[in-house]
């Protein structure tokens, strides 16, 4: 009887005892804001050859103590087109369907500093030649290795 309450007192104490003496465990820091593509009149907007298309990213905070380290986030986008009908670019997406003719037009990466009041944004020149139609926007966010990424469509209607 004795001993069994021996057993009982020491269960129960040795791990309080061990939690007291364990070392500090290292867990990644991570961002405590997090990055998606974009505001809705991005891609609802109509654009022309020549004008600029401009992505906003959406910054939303974390429920979690700010990184103590800086970020290492990377905001990429690019337009890829175009294409005569939202079906034809979907097939394409989905490697269903070849297109020739198609063009990339490419963002320069965005680095945000990872403030909460910070507002980045990419820029695509669509250049003065190209042509009307579809273009298939991805957007991608690069944090410490790992890549998250989306598609939208944005149109480029004939200059007026």
């Amino acid at each position: 009887m004795r001993m069994s309450r021996v057993w009982l007192a020491a269960c129960l104490v040795m791990p309080l005892l061990a939690a007291c003496v364990t070392g500090p465990s290292e867990v990644p820091a991570r961002s405590s804001v997090t990055y998606t593509c974009c505001e809705t009149a991005d891609v609802e907007t109509l654009y022309e050859p020549g004008q600029t298309f401009i992505l906003h990213w959406i910054v939303e905070l974390l429920d979690e103590p700010p990184a103590t380290t800086p970020p290492q986030v990377e905001l990429n986008a690019h337009l890829t087109g175009p294409f005569a009908t939202v079906d034809e670019l979907k097939a394409v997406a989905m490697g269903t369907k070849n297109v020739s003719g198609l063009v990339t037009l490419t963002a320069e990466p965005v680095r945000p500093a990872g403030t909460p009041d910070e507002r980045p944004v990419s820029t695509i020149v669509i250049d003065p030649s190209a042509k009307p139609g579809y273009y298939n926007l991805v957007s991608s966010v690069v944090d410490r290795g790992s890549t998250v990424s989306g598609e939208s469509i944005i149109q480029v209607v004939p200059q007026s």
